[in-house]
């Protein structure tokens, strides 16, 4: 994927669902929940082992189902795992999905090019948005 492209998805996406969220500082998912609620992204974190909980000011969402509206979903899963999130995100209209460092799932990608998705995928917004130099916060 090109730089234009992350550029694109980082700058008109409003609404994300960050699946497999952590209520552990320690953890890359919560990081990345928080830099991007920082960055003025309305963020619904997704775990059912936490839902109900409150993360970075917004309840954890037991499924992505439940998560409401969205335009990007950020996968922090096993890449064995991505490919049911990426379906999901299909299935319920999301705009892109983004698989983060470390998770890849070609064939999950191939899918969701073929629904109209955009797909990252081995990828972290918050480097990327660091690296394109893009604004403290998006609109």
């Amino acid at each position: 994927m090109s730089d234009a492209e992350i550029r694109d998805i980082l700058l008109t996406t409003r609404r994300i669902a960050v699946v497999g969220a952590s209520m552990k500082p320690e953890r890359p998912s919560h990081g990345v929940a928080g830099f991007l609620v920082g960055r003025g992204y309305a963020v619904t974190p997704v775990n059912p082992g936490f839902a109900g909980e409150s993360l970075h000011g917004a309840t954890i969402a037991p499924s992505l189902d439940a998560a409401g509206p969205l335009d990007m979903v950020d996968v922090f899963r096993r890449s064995e795992e991505a490919g049911a999130v990426v379906d999901e995100a299909i299935r319920l209209g999301a705009r892109s999905v983004w698989l983060q460092l470390g998770v890849r799932d070609d064939a999950a990608g191939e899918r969701a090019r073929a629904a109209g998705l955009r797909f990252v995928q081995d990828r972290c917004p918050v480097i990327e948005w660091r690296r394109l130099g893009l604004p403290p916060r998006i609109g």
